[in-house]
């Protein structure tokens, strides 16, 4: 049987702020059709972990690798392969709902842009919403752009922090239904999520984050998070 070739490789990655060690010797590797949650208590370390992988902040130690390159957020060839949802995004302000989708999809290289961009909105249901600045929209509406954003574009890997804040029940069940399709379409998938539904539903493999504890950050200790796998 041929081997898989790994979307994402993390590797002994670490990080650690104001002499904390906040994440310690965090390995995985992702492959298609995987999807990774990452659960555990707030300030565990599961958005830092997040963050290191899409290169938005760089391990002190170890190594991360999209499709064999070097990780780097800058990296065209990286870019054009990851989609991810890991903070509130900084919309630009005057630009409509459409706009910023048609932008993402054109940007993108996406064929039928209009034609896609419309489906996405159909989906996320915010077509009544598609003329609006993002400064209009709710905080659950604004979360449903963000995810758009991801949806609208190609992808191989999406990394999602907490993609269930701010939607409704409706919407984390439509959000579950969507990203097992990805899954099953061949995309790997790593999110941190508190939501047990969403987990459930949608992971393959799910890794609990036991990150340092509050008493021993509090007292400024060296506490690295470490991680316990469940299949």
């Amino acid at each position: 049987m041929a081997s898989r070739t790994p979307v994402l490789t993390a590797t002994g990655i670490s990080k650690a702020f104001g002499g904390v060690t906040i994440v310690g010797d965090f390995s995985l590797t992702v492959y298609p059709g995987d999807a990774v949650a990452l659960t555990g208590r707030n300030g565990a370390g599961k958005s830092t972990i997040l963050r290191m992988l899409i290169g938005a902040q760089k391990p002190d130690t170890g190594r991360v690798e999209f499709e064999g390159l070097r990780m780097s957020e800058t990296n065209p060839q990286i870019r054009r392969g990851m989609a991810s949802v890991i903070d509130d995004l900084d919309f630009f302000p005057d630009l409509s709902v459409v706009e910023h989708l048609d932008l993402m999809a054109r940007a993108h290289g996406v064929p039928d842009s209009d034609e896609h961009v419309d489906a996405v909105l159909h989906e996320v249901q915010l077509v009544p919403q598609s003329g609006q600045l993002p400064g209009t929209l709710s905080s659950g509406q604004r979360r449903r752009l963000a995810l758009a954003t991801a949806f609208v574009r190609p992808r191989r890997l999406l990394v999602l922090d907490e993609p269930e804040q701010r939607l409704d029940v409706e919407g984390v069940a439509w959000l579950a239904d969507r990203l097992v399709a990805e899954r099953k379409r061949g995309l790997a998938i790593v999110m941190a999520s508190h939501e047990p539904h969403l987990v459930d539903a949608v992971a393959t493999r799910t890794i609990r984050v036991v990150g340092p504890e509050p008493a021993a950050v509090g007292a400024g200790a060296e506490a690295g998070a470490s991680a316990e796998g469940e299949q």
